[in-house]
């Protein structure tokens, strides 16, 4: 009897360990938007729930691939982190490819891209060469290639770092910088939404910084979810989705289709 309700022990266990480890796969992939809202990328609508087109294309890359996702947000500075931890499982929040990311995480291959853009007020004029900008307050996120792109090609210009876009460009609609550098797409969007009473287009700058296009960020250790994602991107350019969703935000192409 001993023996026999060692076995019956034994093997609940077993069944138990199996039982929890299929839960463990049947998880939902956490997809990550940034926490801070920016129309047309990602936002909460009135009923706390995300959408925007990195979301609408979240969706579509993970039906293409076959994947159960859920869309979750984390605070911009804290997302690597949290991918590293296993708190989410896929960064989607407009983050371009880096050498300095690249140490850090792997990447999807891209799925959309945006010019960088400078705008400000409509009565300023700036001089956009290298020195150009001595004296010019810009402001930009921190912890983005904007910044970087700052550092580099602007180094005498003062560089005002905020939290997220809103704030930098709360802070030019005030006059306490003069310009403000972002990606195009979320800043055409702020032109449109009020902005355009004290703001315009100013620069389309080049870089190569500037242009490796927004990808996936996945933890390096996990090539399989990787290949699945890369799959659903190049299925959704194939199939005609990534254009009609496009088309739904925009005005202008932002797509980048797979070169194989």
């Amino acid at each position: 009897m001993k023996t026999l309700s060692k076995k019956l022990i034994v093997a609940a266990a077993i069944m138990f360990s199996y039982g929890m480890a299929s839960s463990a796969l049947a998880d939902p992939v956490r997809v990550s938007v940034a926490g801070e809202p920016a129309p047309p990328l990602a936002w909460k609508n009135a009923s706390g729930v995300w959408e925007g087109f990195e979301v609408d294309l979240a969706k579509a890359v993970c039906k293409a691939s076959d994947i159960d996702c859920v869309i979750v947000s984390t605070v911009w500075d804290g997302i690597i982190p949290a991918l590293q931890s296993k708190k989410i499982d896929v960064i989607w929040a407009s983050m371009s490819i880096t050498p300095e990311r690249e140490k850090k995480i792997a990447f999807t291959i891209p799925y959309y891209n945006s010019p960088a853009e400078f705008i400000g007020n409509k009565d300023d004029k700036f001089d956009f060469t290298k020195n150009g900008l001595k004296g010019t307050t810009v402001g930009v996120e921190a912890n983005t290639t904007f910044a970087q792109f700052m550092q580099k090609a602007y180094p005498s210009a003062t560089v005002r770092l905020y939290n997220s876009q809103d704030a930098a460009t709360a802070d030019l609609s005030a006059g306490r910088v003069d310009l403000v550098i972002s990606d195009a797409v979320a800043l055409d969007d702020f032109i449109k939404g009020g902005g355009n009473a004290c703001c315009e287009r100013k620069f389309l700058p080049k870089d190569p910084l500037l242009d490796s296009g927004m990808a996936g960020g996945i933890r390096k250790d996990d090539s399989a979810l990787k290949a699945k994602f890369d799959a659903g991107i190049r299925a959704i350019y194939a199939s005609g989705e990534f254009n009609k969703i496009e088309k739904k935000y925009f005005k202008f192409d932002v797509g980048v289709p797979p070169k194989n």
